[in-house]
């Protein structure tokens, strides 16, 4: 089972940025992988997600145009880019992958999470 650490959260102003890392650990690194959010009160949410080839990405529709899920398989590591933020996007981001589907866009579908970073936009 892969081991998933994420970074990069942080306090950020409504309109910035954050850059989101994902490194996980073990032999190998063949699974897709998606980004989901959690916000207080609320249930966990998909955001993006990513083939293992990188060559496919899919978005929720409240991030599309603004946030880009991209991934390094000689670092294996993981990313999402997140522009124009909005106090909405306020929430704990977690890290997901899965080995048996090609597109993680559903909770159900994830093998390993991480423990979650905290983004916080204040407005």
């Amino acid at each position: 089972q892969v081991q998933l650490v994420e970074s990069g959260g942080g306090l950020v102003q409504a309109g910035g940025s954050l850059k989101l890392s994902c490194a996980a650990s073990g032999r190998t690194f063949s699974y897709a992988m998606g980004w989901f959010r959690q916000a207080p009160g609320k249930e966990r949410e998909f955001v993006a997600a990513i083939s293992q080839s990188g060559g496919s990405t899919n978005y929720a529709d409240s991030v599309k145009g603004r946030f880009t899920i991209s991934r390094d398989n000689a670092r294996k590591l993981v990313y999402l880019q997140m522009n124009s933020l909005e106090p909405e996007d306020t929430a704990v981001y977690y890290c997901a992958a899965s080995g048996w589907v090609s597109s993680v866009s559903q909770a159900s579908t994830v093998g390993s999470w991480g423990k979650g970073t905290l983004v916080t936009v204040s407005s």
